[in-house]
């Protein structure tokens, strides 16, 4: 029953993964870049964050490092937001390729241990966790960034879905999407009295 849950949870995490990559999917440079919120939310910075995320948990807390991190995987305590933008020198393929790699590296940690191995979070003043939090953490913060990653992608080009097998949304050609979000504001400004 362990390997049949450890197999699920990996596979949400991998799934959220693919999504999040899928995002990116036929952009040009300005528009993977770009920050599109006050924060500077962007599609190829969501990948970065992610790609450092998955090392620290799978690879820091299980004492197995990451090979080869990148020169700014040290600086992430010290320089604010370092792994959340990408530089113009880091290339689409240098970060996506990073972050493919990590998915090897994490994965093989999922695959090496059990579920209940345990290991150290320093960030979280040095909690004891198992495998399995650490699983059902990382596909809940992959989601939520692959969630960031569909919004900021619906802005940039109305490009919208759950990934790329199912888009999980009714096709655009068989629902009005415009009349939909007319009525979506009409009964916001109703609700507000405007």
């Amino acid at each position: 029953m362990t390997d049949d849950l450890k197999h699920h949870l990996k596979n949400y995490l991998q799934s959220s993964r693919e999504a999040l990559l899928w995002k990116l999917d036929g952009l040009d440079e300005y528009d993977l870049r770009r920050p599109l919120t006050p924060t500077g939310t962007n599609l190829l910075g969501l990948v970065k964050h992610c790609a450092s995320t998955d090392v620290e948990y799978f690879g820091t807390c299980f004492d197995r490092p990451f090979p080869d991190p990148p020169a700014w995987f040290p600086l992430i305590e010290s320089v604010p937001n370092i792994e959340m933008w990408a530089t113009p020198d880091e290339t689409t393929d240098a970060i996506t390729g990073l972050y493919r790699r990590v998915w090897d590296h994490s994965n093989a940690t999922i695959d090496a241990l059990d579920l209940d191995t345990e290991g150290h979070v320093p960030w979280w003043d040095g909690q004891t966790v198992t495998l399995g939090r650490i699983l059902i953490h990382m596909t809940a913060e992959t989601n939520r960034h692959a969630g960031h990653a569909d919004i900021v992608r619906e802005t940039i080009d109305g490009t919208a879905g759950l990934n790329r097998r199912n888009s999980n949304l009714p096709p655009a050609d068989q629902y009005d999407w415009p009349a939909h979000h007319a009525q979506v504001e009409q009964a916001a400004r109703t609700a507000a009295g405007k």
